[in-house]
């Protein structure tokens, strides 16, 4: 599994980064009861965190990248905290995502289609997942967005 992934990243033309450290008092991933849950994940391209608020300073193709790149660092830190093993990726639960945006903005659900999109791509009919998508007023650090995600996985 961890090869076809690694291939369908090169066929788009993408690639897995670096899992981030935490910011803050927290773990990027615990597993329990057959789910890892994964803390929330911000868009960095380049090297560089992808900031703004939608609606307001940034535009929502802007905010599509910053999910799929979100999605990107959910699935490095599942194969982080898998051991290098995406074979043990049942299903993509759930994602949460949350978009910083502007009070008149309300293209949330099309700014998470970046990262669920990316999901679908990767684990195909497994990637398909129940979603929130969220505006808020900030997220740290100035992120545009910002993904979490339940994942459920083989022993």
């Amino acid at each position: 599994m961890t090869q076809k992934i690694d291939a369908k990243l090169a066929e788009l033309g993408l690639s897995l980064p670096e899992a981030a450290a935490p910011v803050a008092a927290y773990v990027p991933a615990v597993e329990a009861g057959g789910l890892l849950h994964v803390s929330g994940q911000l868009p960095f391209k380049d090297g560089q965190l992808m900031t703004g608020r939608l609606g307001e300073d940034r535009d929502l193709d802007y905010g599509q990248e910053a999910a799929q790149r979100c999605g990107l660092m959910l699935v490095a830190q599942i194969k982080k905290a898998l051991g290098g093993d995406l074979g043990r990726v049942e299903r993509i639960v759930k994602l949460g995502v949350f978009v910083n945006s502007a009070g008149a903005f309300t293209d949330q659900p099309k700014v998470a289609n970046g990262a669920s999109e990316l999901m679908q791509a990767l684990f195909g009919e497994a990637g398909r997942h129940a979603r929130s998508a969220v505006g808020v007023p900030t997220l740290p650090l100035g992120a545009v967005v910002e993904v979490d995600a339940v994942v459920a996985i083989r022993s």
